[in-house]
């Protein structure tokens, strides 16, 4: 199968003449004759001539009435990279102005990266540093990527296939959407869905095949009886209908649960009015004469969806019994959903306002590239960010903010200001205080709760889902938790230090930098801190013959581990006081250790430093690893006492009330529980196991007295596990 044949020079000048008469013709006409020459002879997978491509680019774009520099763009925009063209040739033969554009969309062949997806990543980085400072880069790229995949079968490698077509449904098709170009959006999907799943493809065009040959002249039926209804009721209206594309109505089927004939939009009908009261009026008319789908209406002409994108939506059984979807807008209103951006240029002055807010959405991602720590985590967030299901949510003073479905109060918090997201204690959500880990929902008035304290914390990355929250939160835990390895490490290096006999300094730790391959002393702190290195082997590479003395100690002796740890508590052991749970400290889930508990510290290599109570059963794996042991001590401030978990297993008898007391005698001893287990229930006793929070273990202590004096618990322990 042959391409169709190209579009030809002075059809493409024609064309934008059309629609921007003030159009230089002979630059056209020079940017053609330069890009056909710069290819030469070199052909696409099809066998057609390459320079068939960068036309074709062209031609696409012309449908959406862009500036005649985007035509050029177009035109030029892989001489760069196909050819011995240069920047500096294109800047002297059309300007600076069409040399910033190439160079925007031209991909960076020249770098060697590590994989494919770093590689990818990096790409789409620079592309939206590039669509940033000019949106236009955005236009030509997703024009380049439309042709590119009407033409994806030419390829022979299916591997390179999928890979094209996976990166479109991603990427480019989302962000067709975010500019508002539902077209090209549509298509793109439908091109990729036919590479990556060509049976279930096959699949609904032999059911929409069934079903037009089943209805006849269906659509032209109901589109006559639908102007009618309108007509009849005093609303001029222009109707026209189509069918869903078949991703689309796969897509509907896999996110709605619902099978084919459930969906009531396989048949979608655009009813463009006159004015925005026509719009509401024309709505009135179709659910008072036709019944309404539940659960169908959505009003995007009072609340607008990112990229400008306004008009009623609604799904009725609408004439002849069919379920139908119907789009009520103005003929405003259809411009800018069928032609998104291109609809907002100003051909005078040849730019386009980007600090609107349909433009947010590209300031959160520039964002995130400031804020990730690699182009692969980019892509990610990014990913993140271009969902496609939408959630509105209103601050106190009424301002819409649009956030991905799934979305928390983090999330909002971070769409609001970078600062109010770090500094987000709590949410009242439609004036109730809520979880900051809770869903909204449409229509959700929010007002996040800040203080000065607070900083991010690593457990938000468990639930938020913008990738403008998740890059932030991200470096804060980078750049948090080398601060705690560095504080971790100097620590165990003074205990190294001390119990060889030596004293510490900068000094002496400048002498092994380069043995440790660091410039810095903190580089090698953090570097011990995080159990890559141990403090005995910074003293040995400083005083040789340090380790010799401490070879007879291969194996520690479990018994006399414990009893050192016991003589030695509270007196120059590493102290675990402050810091931060979970970066460069974590407390065993085995035995929760408590303050007043004897402890001993494990470093795992990457990880810190993981607290065992002495007595914890799973020391006995690291018996044979003497160098990952620690001393470790508390530093308790009584004054301002740190909230821990400790664990207990309780028997409870299983009479009415029997829960109501265990949680009433909790509170009354200061305790929180956190979580509960059913472990085991009879007829007579529930088994369980409570994490309570207290204060230290003589807390816990204290609540465990209490609980077995309780006449409606027959047994209560600490638990280990």
């Amino acid at each position: 199968m042959r391409a169709p044949a190209v579009i030809r020079q002075f059809e493409l000048v024609e064309r934008v003449k059309g629609y921007d008469p003030s159009t230089d013709e002979k630059v056209l006409n020079r940017a053609y004759v330069f890009a056909m020459k710069a290819h030469g002879s070199q052909t696409r997978a099809s066998g057609d001539p390459y320079f068939s491509h960068p036309l074709e680019v062209a031609g696409i774009l012309t449908d959406y009435k862009v500036d005649s520099a985007s035509i050029i763009t177009a035109l030029l925009h892989d001489t760069i990279e196909d050819t011995d063209t240069t920047l500096k040739e294109i800047r002297k033969a059309f300007g600076k102005e069409v040399a910033r554009l190439v160079d925007g969309v031209t991909k960076l062949t020249r770098i060697e990266f590590q994989s494919d997806q770093a590689k990818q990543a990096e790409n789409f980085r620079k592309f939206v540093l590039a669509m940033s400072e000019d949106i236009r880069v955005l236009l030509v790229k997703l024009a380049d990527r439309l042709h590119n995949m009407r033409t994806l079968h030419y390829i022979d490698n299916p591997e390179k296939r999928r890979r094209i077509a996976m990166e479109t449904m991603d990427i480019y098709a989302p962000l067709s959407e975010r500019i508002g170009i539902q077209g090209m959006k549509s298509e793109l999907e439908d091109l990729a869905f036919q590479e990556l799943n060509p049976d279930a493809r096959k699949s609904i065009l032999k059911r929409l095949k069934f079903l037009r040959q089943k209805g006849g002249d269906i659509v032209p039926r109901i589109i006559k009886k639908l102007e009618k209804t309108l007509a009849d009721n005093g609303i001029k209206a222009a109707i026209s209908g189509r069918e869903k594309t078949p991703y689309s109505v796969w897509d509907k089927m896999q996110h709605k649960d619902v099978g084919f004939e459930q969906l009531s939009d396989i048949m979608a009908f655009r009813v463009v009015v006159d004015t925005v009261e026509d719009c509401y009026r024309a709505l009135g008319v179709a659910h008072g004469a036709y019944p309404v789908v539940p659960d169908r209406f959505k009003d995007y002409i009072s609340t607008p969806k990112p990229n400008g994108y306004q008009s009623l939506h609604t799904g009725v059984f609408g004439p002849e019994r069919q379920r139908i979807e119907m789009q009520i807008r103005t003929a405003e209103m259809h411009d800018v959903a069928e032609h998104g951006l291109a609809g907002h240029w100003n051909y005078k002055q040849g730019t386009v306002e980007t600090e609107s807010p349909q433009y947010r959405w590209l300031r959160e991602l520039l964002d995130i590239i400031e804020h990730a720590a690699g182009p692969e985590e980019f892509l990610e967030h990014t990913k993140l960010e271009m969902f496609k299901d939408q959630v509105f949510c209103f601050t106190p003073r009424g301002d819409l903010i649009n956030l991905p479905w799934g979305a928390t109060p983090v999330d909002f918090a971070y769409a609001v200001h970078s600062e109010v997201g770090d500094h987000c204690v709590g949410a009242k959500i439609n004036g109730r205080m809520m979880p900051l880990r809770s869903e909204l929902r449409n229509g959700d008035q929010i007002e996040i709760v800040t203080s000065k304290a607070q900083t991010p914390s690593p457990t938000w990355e468990r639930f938020v889902v913008t990738g403008k929250a998740r890059a932030r939160v991200r470096r804060f835990i980078r750049l948090q938790q080398r601060d705690e390895y560095v504080k971790l490490g100097r620590a165990m290096l003074d205990r190294a230090f001390v119990a060889e006999g030596y004293e510490i300094s900068n000094k002496a730790l400048r002498q092994v930098l380069k043995v440790f391959k660091h410039t810095k002393v903190d580089d090698l702190c953090a570097d011990v801190g995080a159990g890559h290195h141990t403090g005995r082997e910074v003293v040995e590479a400083i005083f040789p013959g340090t380790r010799d003395k401490a070879d007879d100690d291969k194996v520690v002796p479990l018994a006399r581990a414990r009893g050192k740890q016991g003589k030695d508590e509270g007196r120059g052991g590493v102290s675990i006081k402050g810091l931060i749970p979970g970066m460069a400290v974590h407390f065993a889930n085995c035995c929760h250790p408590l303050p007043g508990d004897r402890i001993v510290g494990i470093v795992i290599t990457g990880k810190g430093v993981t607290i065992h109570t002495i007595d914890c059963e799973t020391l006995e794996e690291f018996v044979d690893a003497p160098e990952r042991w620690l001393d470790v001590s508390w530093d308790i401030d009584n004054k301002a006492p740190d909230i821990h978990v400790g664990r207990v297993h309780l028997t409870v008898l299983n009479v009415p009330g029997s829960l109501g007391e265990l949680s009433t005698v909790i509170a009354r001893n200061d305790g929180n529980i956190s979580n509960l287990k059913i472990t085991d229930r009879s007829p007579q006793f529930f088994n369980m196991l409570i994490d309570i929070e207290v204060r230290d273990v003589k807390h816990l202590t204290n609540v465990i007295a209490a609980l077995r004096a309780n006449p409606s618990i027959n047994s209560v322990e600490r638990a280990r596990g």
